[in-house]
C-alpha cells in the first residue's frame, strides 16, 4: 500500500499507520463521536490494523482521522471521520477528504459508501449522494454492540 503524507503550515497528513496516535482516535471516538460511544480500545486498534488510514497532525499531534475499509478494485467504506472540535473551520476537513478521494489506491472504484448524519454539505463535494434506491439497502446494525 502506498503511503502517502501531505505537509502544509503545521499540518501534516499521512497514511503511515505507525504515525497514528490510538490513544487519541481511540479518545475521540470512545468519548466524543456520537457513532462509537464506548468502543473498547482493542476495537480500535484492530480496525486501524485492518484499514487504510489518514491521520491529520498539527506539530506532531493527532487532531483529525479518517479510515477507509476497501478491496482497492471495487469498493470502499469511508468512516470514522472527524476534525477535533478546535481545529474546525480553518478548510481541514477539506485536505483530508482530497487526500482520501485522491491517494492513488483508491481510484477507479465502482462504489464508495458513507454513513453520516452530519456534515452532508462536505461529502457532497466529493460526489457523495444520498442513496438513490434505499429499498435496495439492507443492514445488519447493532447499536448496542459497545454497550457493557
Amino acid at each position: 500500500m502506498e503511503i502517502i503524507e501531505i505537509a502544509f503550515d503545521n499540518f501534516t497528513i499521512t497514511t503511515d499507520k505507525s504515525k497514528m496516535d490510538i490513544d487519541a482516535i481511540h479518545d475521540f471516538l470512545s468519548n466524543y463521536s456520537g457513532w462509537s460511544n464506548g468502543i473498547p480500545f482493542d476495537r480500535v486498534k484492530t480496525s486501524i490494523d485492518n484499514s487504510l488510514n489518514f491521520g491529520l497532525f498539527h506539530n506532531h499531534s493527532q487532531i483529525g482521522f479518517a479510515r477507509v475499509i476497501s478491496d482497492f478494485s471495487t469498493i470502499a467504506y469511508l468512516g470514522d471521520i472527524y476534525v477535533l472540535d478546535n481545529y474546525r473551520g480553518q478548510g481541514l476537513s477539506k485536505k483530508l477528504m482530497k487526500a482520501v478521494m485522491e491517494h492513488p489506491n483508491l481510484q477507479g472504484l465502482r462504489r464508495w459508501i458513507l454513513l453520516t448524519s452530519t456534515a452532508d454539505w462536505l461529502y457532497e463535494k466529493y460526489g457523495f449522494k444520498k442513496l438513490p434506491k434505499p429499498e435496495i439497502y439492507m443492514e445488519l446494525f447493532d447499536s448496542n454492540v459497545y454497550k457493557h
